[in-house]
């Protein structure tokens, strides 16, 4: 732990040095909305090891995005704003009022059912259930976010059967909108529609639809790459 403690140190302190005067051009000329971009690509590059099961590369990236939180509390710093041990502490005391079936009395059995009461927990505490759902986030993954929250507050999506037919129904308007020539943007309204359906599908089979897509992205820019080098 203290070596850990340690080099955690190290690194705050080498990021005060390049932000100091004396320190890097770059460096002193961010702020909070000129990193935004590296935080994206940061974040980006940390998915693309998880999935090339690379050990070495998903610790380079992930030193990487560390740089990035440490970066942006620096800047607080100089606002006097907040401080990395106000961050460390904030996530922390979070995390223990998140688990109370672990640091509590509480039981809860399934990784499902904690997601579950832990959402609950959330909504009692927001005025909206959606409100705090970046708006950035992907679109899939978004639609999921929303689908769970909409379901936790009382409303019925529809069953698995449901769904499936939900889904046939908006594929049979889209192909008829389709040889009809309707309008374009009915057209892209049948396939918002589709596509929701799609992620509730997902969301019932307990599958993370934009996680699967990035596979079959991948799978098929690989299988393309080959037949080109043939």
């Amino acid at each position: 732990m203290r070596k850990i403690d340690s080099s955690f140190s190290r690194l705050v302190r080498l990021m005060d040095v390049l932000r100091s005067p004396k320190g890097c051009p770059w460096d002193r000329k961010q702020n909070h909305r000129s990193l935004k971009i590296c935080l994206i690509e940061e974040t980006c590059e940390v998915l693309e090891a998880i999935d090339s099961r690379n050990p070495e590369k998903l610790k380079e990236e992930l030193g990487d995005l560390l740089y990035q939180i440490i970066f942006h509390t620096r800047i607080a710093k100089e606002k006097g704003h907040f401080y990395i041990g106000d961050v460390i502490e904030g996530i922390y005391s979070k995390l223990k009022k998140r688990h109370p079936h672990v640091f509590g009395k509480e039981k809860i059995r399934g990784a499902e059912k904690v997601i579950e009461v832990w959402q609950r927990r959330k909504l009692e505490r927001e005025n909206s259930g959606f409100s705090e759902i970046p708006k950035v986030l992907p679109a899939l993954h978004k639609a999921g976010k929303v689908q769970r929250r909409f379901s936790l507050l009382g409303y019925d999506l529809g069953n698995l059967t449901e769904t499936l037919k939900k889904i046939q129904k908006e594929w049979e308007e889209l192909k008829r909108g389709i040889k009809e020539k309707d309008k374009k943007n009915q057209i892209e309204k049948m396939i918002g529609d589709f596509l929701f359906n799609i992620v509730n599908l997902s969301r019932l089979l307990e599958i993370e639809p934009e996680t699967v897509l990035h596979e079959k992205i991948n799978k098929f820019v690989k299988n393309l790459e080959r037949s080109r080098q043939r």
